[in-house]
């Protein structure tokens, strides 16, 4: 299997969001994810949800999902929204989703595909377990910004922005090209619908001049046509089902045993007292803490 990217233990709500002067990213995401997410429906997962940094987006959803493979940042997520009983904590991995087909009307993915190795299959794995009427809402790190085009030409950097090719900077770390990431999707089954630029003004003088908020609202304001040319660090996909299986999502909530399968047969799950049972290899998948592990690692 690849690599992944683990955040357990990490300080990352504190040391990246709340000491890193990026409240002025966070508003612009919110604007774009707003846009794009429809503001209602029954089933929603977020995929590398960290500590919930979005879940109060996904208010007008009956049943929340929120998957990360850090157990401690969900740990966090449920102290804030674990008294909300729409919310569902899983710690698992995004390769072998514990998760049945066609179960989500909708999915969203905000800085996490940058760490996947595999994004052709962690695709795929999403496409799965979203419905044929659901909706996918990806953001990912755009290896065609304007800061690396500028680099590139006066030679401060080796890499080609306008090569098609994923750029691994550091380990675990990729910038995609936006041609790139549409063809992936494309294979995967998803047809982008719209795209959004975002974080125009993410440039240290002009986030120490000017108030986040401020900022935000012109972000927010030229996203649309930014997308036109898409030199932003960062852009949002909206995607749709390319074709359609019959796999419609679910009109309602879930209950355990109709959400989740386990990851390392495929078998359905039952009720135990511990957590859930496979009744096919008779895995024990255990609730801890509120938060249902199914890490191949762990159990």
């Amino acid at each position: 299997m690849p690599d992944i990217c683990n955040y357990e233990g990490s300080n990352y709500r504190k040391e990246f969001w709340e000491e890193g002067e990026r409240e002025y990213e966070d508003l612009a995401e919110r604007i774009a994810i707003r846009k794009l997410l429809p503001r209602e429906g029954s089933t929603l997962i977020e995929i590398g949800a960290g500590f919930g940094r979005l879940a109060d987006l996904y208010a007008g959803y009956e049943q929340v999902v929120l998957l990360d493979y850090a157990k401690t940042m969900l740990m966090d997520a449920r102290r804030f929204w674990g008294d909300d009983p729409k919310f569902v904590f899983v710690a698992a991995d995004l390769y072998r989703l514990p998760l049945k087909q066609g179960t989500f009307k909708a999915a969203v993915m905000v800085r996490v595909i940058h760490h996947i190795q595999n994004v052709p299959l962690a695709l795929s794995s999403i496409r799965r377990i979203l419905g044929d009427d659901g909706v996918f809402i990806l953001e990912h790190a755009n290896k065609r910004n304007l800061k690396a085009i500028l680099r590139y030409f006066f030679r401060k950097q080796d890499w080609n922005p306008f090569d098609r090719a994923p750029v691994e900077f550091v380990p675990l770390n990729y910038d995609f090209h936006p041609a790139w990431m549409r063809e992936m999707l494309g294979k995967a089954d998803f047809l982008v619908e719209e795209r959004l630029s975002v974080s125009h003004f993410r440039h240290r003088i002009l986030k120490r001049t000017f108030s986040p908020k401020l900022l935000a609202k012109a972000d927010g304001a030229v996203q649309k046509v930014g997308a036109i040319w898409s030199l932003t660090p960062s852009l949002i996909l909206k995607c749709v089902p390319a074709s359609k299986s019959g796999r419609k999502s679910p009109s309602a909530p879930l209950k355990p045993e109709e959400m989740f399968e386990c990851p390392a047969c495929g078998g359905s799950l039952a009720i135990a007292d511990e957590g859930l049972t496979c009744t096919k290899c008779g895995r024990l998948w255990p609730l801890e803490d509120g938060i249902y592990n199914f890490r191949m690692d762990e159990t």
